[in-house]
């Protein structure tokens, strides 16, 4: 085997091993559900988190069904690059934009027509068992008018 040849088979298999540990090192991947604030009521809401383009995510908000299959409601894809990526199936907005603040901690911006539409922080459990998120909606001043929270709990 030639030099070149070597070089080129051995960045072949770095690629193809870095791609899968890439997408196994991030702990968000998998389908997260809404705990209710009423500990007597159910919730159908499911947060799906699958790997994309190696080191990106793809994001689904489905509904569980009775017989346990999801139907897709709206969803993006990123990159946690900061830039905006387009939405599907989401009336209230267009795009969203991801950034990691920490390993465990991130920023998401929602807009329409340029303007935010929603912000979250969303944070992962030290366990990888929950995941946090605050929701800021703006006031017609821009600045956060309503804030809620949400607690998702990896399903098993």
């Amino acid at each position: 085997m030639t030099t070149r040849t070597l070089a080129i088979v051995s960045a072949l298999v770095l690629a193809l091993v870095a791609i899968p540990a890439a997408q196994a090192a991030n702990p968000r991947l998998g389908k997260w559900r809404l705990k209710p604030t009423d500990p007597a009521q159910t919730s159908n809401n499911v947060m799906t988190y699958e790997a994309f383009e190696g080191t990106g995510m793809k994001v689904t908000i489905n509904t569980l069904q009775a017989d346990g299959t999801l139907t897709p409601q709206w969803g993006y894809t990123t990159m946690f690059d900061n830039k905006e990526t387009p939405m599907t199936g989401s009336r209230s907005s267009e795009t969203a934009a991801v950034r990691m603040i920490s390993d465990r901690a991130a920023e998401i911006t929602y807009r329409r027509n340029g303007a935010i539409t929603q912000q979250l922080t969303n944070v992962l459990s030290p366990d990888g068992n929950v995941i946090g998120i605050i929701y800021m909606r703006p006031g017609a001043d821009g600045k956060p008018d309503t804030v809620t929270f949400a607690t998702y709990e990896r399903m098993k």
